[in-house]
Parts: structure tokens; C-alpha cells; sequence
């Protein structure tokens, strides 16, 4: 796309660098700058623009997604962390009175039932 001048205009400018960024550069480069933008979002921003930008995310979620989605996560998370060894010899994690993990991600599963 080109202007009346001849020249390319913004949209297409950033179209081609963005090409040319990315085929002279890896996966280790993007992860680096995303890793300094995060690190400068968090020094820049707070508590409460974390909790509306995560409530956002889940509103988001929430309107895109059935119930059966959250029965399947849960249930996928319950099973993950029961394939995993507690820290504490135990398990199920019953000796400190808690739920096992497993039952935390069946139940959390049954509650989207509903």
C-alpha cells in the first residue's frame, strides 16, 4: 500500500519491519524483551491494575467458554496434581488436614457444573 507520494504508509512500514524482525531473530530474543516488558509493567503499574486486567481475563473467559470446560480443567488439574509427590511424604496431603489436590480439582470441576 502506498500513498499518493509513493511511499508506504504506517500500517505497511510496521507490517515489513515486523517481518524483518522476526526472521533476524530467535525465540530466546522475544522471550528476553517479553521478560523486560513484564518486569517493567510490574514496576510501573499495581496491586488493583493486576486484579482488573485478571478480572477482565476471566469475565473474557467466562463468556467464551460452557461449563463443560471448567468441569474439564478442573478435573485435569485435580488428576496433574495427584500424579505429582507432595513435599511432605504424604500422598494425599491428608496429614496437614488439608483436601488432596486430587479431590480440590474434582470438586472445583463439580462446582462449574452448575
Amino acid at each position: 500500500m502506498t500513498n499518493n507520494n509513493g511511499k508506504m504508509n504506517r500500517e505497511e512500514a510496521g507490517r515489513k519491519g515486523g517481518e524483518t524482525t522476526a526472521k533476524n531473530h530467535d525465540k530466546e530474543f522475544y522471550q528476553e524483551i517479553g521478560q523486560k516488558g513484564g518486569e517493567a509493567t510490574s514496576e510501573n503499574h499495581d496491586k488493583e491494575f493486576y486484579q482488573e486486567i485478571g478480572q477482565k481475563g476471566g469475565e473474557a473467559t467466562s463468556d467464551s467458554h460452557g461449563k463443560e470446560f471448567y468441569q474439564e480443567i478442573g478435573e485435569k488439574g485435580g488428576e496433574a496434581r495427584a500424579n505429582q509427590r507432595d513435599g511432605d511424604g504424604s500422598s494425599d496431603g491428608s496429614s496437614n488436614g488439608k483436601m488432596s489436590r486430587e479431590e480440590a480439582g474434582l470438586n472445583g470441576g463439580e462446582k462449574s457444573r452448575r
